[in-house]
């Protein structure tokens, strides 16, 4: 052991094998044989999960049958991006088609009273200094991300071409014509000569298969769709309507952790049903300092974004420019590590190292529980016993005072994996049944479902091969955006690319990148590219001999959709299909492929 681990572990006040122990322990009773299997298919009897209440019903219009340079399937923030790279890069010819009633994606359908990011703005929200724009508060909320949603769309004239209220069901490559005949569920049957997919992984709200979900005779509602004829209220609050009410909340993800405290402090009663407790750390949202805003040179915001994923995979920088609670961690890894004369450490000592801030991390976050939470056994439940980055870190300061209001009660279900059942009157968990007038499913959004059920339709390429088959037993792309067998089809998201949860700074840089290829294609007067054989094997190649060690870390975790449910070795999870090196990396190797010209590993017919 070097001298630096010597320090270190000196000086602990718990013991890392208690620590790893309880992990593991905490981790295999929530880990389910079913997989993503436990969370029903939002379709049938339980669509109306799925409707959409901010439009107004009996839209209709004549069916299209034309044909455009390019459909943008998706009008959330990867759509957005895409349309707007697309715009600046000469492509005008562009439709976009999405389900919603306008343009923002999630920040369409989350208007759950407290929804906000909690990515800092500056970073999150995209195209700032092209737009001239600067968020009010260090993390905004929804209004003002939806609203910055449809200034984008405005900028970009993206409004000209665009088919709200409208789904795909379907899309075939036809190989005489070299197209892509986009069918919807408006009877369109339009004709593009590319298609790009920017559905992105938080759109098909989730649904647990939990049995008598049909059963429940009260009111339901799922938190992307929002009741407020039923709470009472706007985002900001005053649910005026649940002062009589019993609600019964499912999930502790990040939108509970913003909703819950809007409920609790209307609700007659609530139980929130949990299994497996966020980790919840300090929020300390501020306004944004307008002389800071003054002093920012141009290219700002992508040296911010930069420094941000720089933080979050370890990497050193010169300084923290973000500095919350996302990098706090590694802040905490840079001080560990050696300094000046010391000698350097191995691999395996820096992981030594990086486990131990991970440790002091939770341990902290486990403390402000035992300080915000009155009730020793209620702190004990919403306690996180797992890596900081097993699952999304949440960050709020009014979620955890709820639990010491009277009318809040926490339910933990951690020891029967979940909810045992619902009833016509309320829900079943530990034996108890705990009647309700409502239950709100904040289950949040589909992640490791396989693609086309997510997207919502199927997508069949040259010679009649389905995507869903050819990616049966995994992701099989170069660079994650396109696969081979079908040409001129792109999909902008999570995949084997680079990985950031800084979504927008990702879908911002795949996008242009896209916008160079079909550029390239158009100008050299091709009809369409597709990966090689070689130039995908070899990717995928390379995608599964960099993730050895995030694979392992993602298997010691609880399960969740970051590591597939806890079954990692099926369909991997989030991270381990991601380019491991990080998202800068990935983009330094995607400038260099530009570089060359030689559009290494796609085949241009």
């Amino acid at each position: 052991m070097s001298t630096v681990l010597r320090k270190e572990f000196s000086n602990l006040e718990f013991d890392p094998d208690e620590l790893r122990a309880r992990y593991k322990a905490e981790r295999d009773k929530r880990i389910r044989p079913e997989g993503n299997a436990q969370y029903v298919n939002v379709s049938g009897e339980f669509a109306h999960f799925i409707d959409d209440p901010y439009v107004e019903p009996g839209f209709s219009r004549e069916p299209l049958t034309d044909e455009i340079d390019i459909v943008i399937i998706g009008g959330g923030f990867g759509g957005l991006l895409a349309g707007a790279r697309f715009r600046e890069a000469g492509l005008a010819n562009v439709r976009i088609i999405e389900a919603g009633g306008d343009f923002g994606g999630t920040w369409y359908w989350n208007r759950y009273p407290g929804a906000q990011c909690d990515i800092e703005s500056y970073c999150y929200l995209p195209l700032l200094e092209e737009l001239g724009y600067m968020p009010k508060e260090k993390y905004s909320y929804a209004p003002e991300i939806f609203e910055h949603a449809q200034r984008i769309a405005k900028s970009f004239d993206l409004y000209d071409d665009v088919c709200f209220q409208t789904k795909v069901t379907d899309l075939t490559w036809d190989e005489d014509a070299a197209q892509w005949i986009v069918s919807t569920d408006r009877d369109d049957v339009m004709r593009a000569r590319f298609v790009v997919m920017a559905t992105g992984p938080l759109n098909r709200p989730k649904l647990p298969a939990i049995p008598g979900l049909e059963d429940f005779e009260g009111h339901t509602f799922h938190t992307s769709r929002w009741d407020y004829d039923y709470t009472g209220g706007d985002h900001t609050g005053n649910l005026d309507k649940l002062g009589d009410k019993r609600i019964a909340m499912i999930g502790t993800g990040a939108t509970t952790i913003q909703s819950l405290p809007y409920v609790g402090a209307h609700a007659e009663h609530l139980y929130l049903f949990q299994r497996t407790p966020s980790s919840v750390d300090l929020r300390g949202n501020s306004p944004t300092d307008l002389e800071w805003a003054e002093t920012l040179e141009p290219g700002w915001q992508r040296e911010r974004r930069q420094n941000f994923n720089d933080m979050l995979i370890g990497r050193p920088v010169e300084k923290d420019l973000v500095n919350d609670g996302w990098t706090d961690i590694f802040r905490n890894l840079r001080r560990l590590m050696p300094r000046g004369d010391e000698p350097a450490v191995s691999m395996e000592e820096a992981m030594a190292l990086a486990e131990l801030a991970d440790f002091n991390k939770m341990n902290s976050v486990r403390a402000r529980v035992d300080n915000d939470v009155a009730d020793d056994e209620t702190a004990e439940m919403l306690k996180p016993w797992y890596r900081q980055f097993c699952k999304r870190p949440t960050f709020n300061d009014e979620y955890l005072p709820t639990f010491n209001r009277p009318n809040v009660t926490l339910v933990d279900t951690s020891d029967s994996q979940g909810v045992e059942r619902i009833t016509q009157n309320g829900i079943v968990a530990n034996g108890v049944e705990y009647e309700v007038d409502c239950i709100i499913y904040a289950t949040g959004f589909e992640v490791g479902t396989p693609y086309t059920r997510r997207a919502g339709y199927e997508i069949t390429g040259q010679n009649g091969q389905k995507l869903s088959d050819y990616w049966e037993d995994g992701l099989k792309t170069l660079h994650g955006f396109s696969a081979h067998g079908f040409p001129n089809c792109f999909q902008l998201g999570l995949g084997q690319n680079g990985f950031s949860v800084n979504l927008t700074a990702m879908l911002d840089d795949q996008a242009q990148h896209v916008a160079y290829i079909i550029s390239e294609v158009m100008a050299r007067g091709a009809s369409y590219s597709q990966p090689t054989v070689a130039g995908e094997a070899e990717w995928v190649a390379t995608i599964r001999g960099l993730a050895v060690m995030s694979t392992s870390f993602f298997e010691a975790c609880t399960p969740g959709y970051y590591n597939n449910e806890g079954r990692v070795g099926e369909r991997g999870g989030l991270f381990t299909e991601s380019y491991a090196p990080g998202n800068n990396a990935f983009n330094t190797l995607l400038a260099e492929w530009r570089k060359t010209g030689e559009m290494a590993g796609l085949e241009l017919n």
